[in-house]
């Protein structure tokens, strides 16, 4: 299931679901007959956007925060992200008592900035085309005296994350095939370790965007593969690159890595608000459009699906599914 030389074991897993029980939401699991009927299989969506703070990214927030030593509360957390481990990470801090300060590139959604802010981290922005954010958040934490807690390059984050797939499979029961949402890895690392421990015939995938294949390139040369930001309306998934800790777990136990256009996430953002009453964020919606735009054969399986988020600009929904009409 898991070797020795992997940054996290199941039993990290589980351990960090007891850590964070009491904080986080055990989220529903969804299913859809419509959804089924499109694709020939049983889909269970596993609901992150209805997690606390709108994604699963509170899973590894909370559960890295909670590890902290008291010198290191007193410090603080200093954190970059596009906006979903922003906000987990300044909700974490609020509810642990630490000073939290979060890097954010000028662009992302407002209401990710927002929130963030109302959470009560201060924000720092920058031009994530321009400049190195792993550099600056280094810099400032030395400066500061913080606490760096990356996005997903981190073994307690990806612990954490690991949570969400542990409650799928509990909930849902015995899956044929799993599917995942891939920005840097956090969240696919710890999905693919609970579930080669729960199911270790299940078939495993990874989805990123089309425009920013960095992870598929790396499971394809045996290697971490940098690429330029990539230009997708799946703001949480524009990674260069993944991790360190996390891509030697995902080489070891995902069975491949798979792409989807920004046209696609469309068209599924557009299923879930008009079939399923639900507001899934380009980003959460990777894994189902693998699904949903027959990007992987699902007929005749059980397959969980992770929605990983729901935290987008709701002029910014309405550009997007109803095109010129708004």
């Amino acid at each position: 299931m898991t070797t020795p030389t992997l940054a996290i074991t199941y039993g990290d897993v589980v351990a960090a679901h007891d850590r964070i029980r009491e904080a986080a939401h055990r989220t529903p699991v969804l299913t859809s007959r419509t959804a089924d009927a499109m694709t020939g299989a049983r889909l269970f969506f596993k609901a992150e956007n209805f997690q606390r703070m709108g994604a699963f990214k509170f899973r590894g927030a909370y559960n890295a925060i909670s590890q902290f030593t008291a010198e290191q509360k007193r410090g603080g957390v200093l954190a970059f992200s596009s906006g979903n481990h922003a906000q987990a990470i300044a909700l974490s801090a609020r509810e642990l008592g630490v000073p939290a300060v979060i890097l954010m590139p000028q662009d992302a959604p407002q209401m990710k900035i927002d929130a963030t802010r109302g959470y009560g981290a201060e924000v720092i922005l920058f031009d994530r085309y321009k400049e190195d954010r792993e550099a600056l958040a280094k810099r400032l934490a030395e400066e500061r005296g913080m606490t760096l807690i990356p996005p997903y390059d981190h073994p307690h984050v990806m612990a954490g994350q690991g949570t969400a797939v542990k409650e799928l499979i509990e909930d849902a029961g015995e899956l044929d095939m799993l599917l995942v949402c891939l920005g840097g890895g956090g969240l696919l690392s710890g999905s693919a370790v609970a579930a080669r421990a729960l199911n270790p015939n299940i078939e495993i995938y990874g989805v990123e965007p089309e425009a920013g294949n960095d992870g598929q390139q790396s499971l394809r040369t045996g290697e971490i593969v940098h690429i330029e930001t990539p230009r997708t309306i799946a703001d949480g998934a524009q990674t260069q690159h993944l991790g360190q800790y996390t891509f030697p777990v995902i080489r070891s136990l995902v069975d491949d890595i798979l792409t989807v256009t920004d046209d696609e996430l469309v068209q599924t953002m557009k299923f879930f608000a008009s079939r399923m009453k639900i507001v899934v964020e380009p980003t959460g919606c990777l894994a189902a459009a693998a699904a949903m735009q027959g990007k992987v054969d699902v007929r005749g399986k059980r397959v969980g699906v992770i929605l990983s988020g729901g935290n987008v600009d709701l002029a910014r929904f309405a550009k997007l599914t109803l095109g010129e009409a708004v």
